[in-house]
């Protein structure tokens, strides 16, 4: 995979770092605290879980790194970038060049094709890339779909529809792939195909910050941060489930096709 290596033995520079984040919303009269000093530093090329129970802080932080938020106070660096200091053009110009977004529900067009939906983050991008339908063409072969480039989400399985909506991600190039609960739609087998894919991907080089509920998920990162009530009160490395290799992205693809 080109543009993002991850040199052996070559400490990798911080791409997201936050400090001392507080995050405040007004709900009537009450003031909730979402997220209450939280410090976190994300190196380029990690593979981070960030877990939690509802209302623990987990969806706030994820939004903040998106850069869809910005922090009551503290300060979030994302790629040397201070998103407090960013007006709206800046925040939607730094999602667009650094940050993949995939989610739960794949947010596809129903009438567009795949490879359609793939093209259109580039509809955004400054400069405009000189070859938007090579380029989409490129990242859907990448994740197993060369051969379902003219189908539309009804044609495809639901891990099918997923990896298209992560091929629309990795389309701009981005350093930091965001995922929110990207399995939760997905039987158990089709998960595991998908969470090989985000594992090639990282072994590529890409940093994958992955949010989710479900342990057995959890496993595939390499690290894992638990939030509760606003704070971490966990950070663990672990060797990560599974091991990537250039053969996945193709095991899932006969995987699914076998399935239809």
């Amino acid at each position: 995979m080109e543009a993002h290596s991850k040199p052996e033995g070559v400490a990798q520079r911080p791409l997201i770092v936050a400090d001392g984040l507080v995050k405040t919303y007004r709900m009537g009269a009450e003031v909730v605290k979402a997220l209450d000093g939280v410090s976190l530093t994300i190196a380029e090329g990690e593979f981070v879980a960030i877990m939690g129970p509802s209302g623990s802080g987990k969806s706030t932080m994820m939004n903040l790194i998106g850069a869809l938020d910005v922090p009551t106070t503290g300060t979030l660096a994302i790629d040397g970038r201070d998103i407090g200091a960013l007006d709206s053009d800046e925040l939607a110009d730094l999602r667009n060049r650094s940050i993949g977004f995939v989610f739960q529900q794949f947010n596809l067009l129903p009438r567009t094709t795949a490879l359609r939906q793939v093209m259109l983050p580039m509809l955004y991008a400054h400069p405009k890339p000189e070859n938007p339908e090579e380029l989409a063409r490129h990242r859907l072969e990448q994740v197993g779909l060369g051969d379902r480039l003219n189908h539309h989400p009804r044609q495809l399985s639901g891990g099918q529809q997923q990896r298209v909506a992560i091929a629309r991600a990795l389309v701009n190039n981005p350093k930091i792939l965001l995922a929110d609960e990207p399995t939760g739609a997905l039987d158990s087998k089709t998960s595991d195909e998908i969470m090989r894919l985000f594992t090639t991907l990282n072994a590529g080089g890409i940093t994958v910050v992955l949010v989710t509920h479900e342990p057995d998920i959890a496993e595939w990162a390499s690290r894992r941060v638990l939030f509760k009530d606003g704070h971490i009160v966990e950070d663990v490395r672990h060797a990560h489930r599974g091991v990537a290799d250039r053969g996945m992205v193709s095991a899932a693809q006969r995987g699914s096709e076998a399935a239809e």
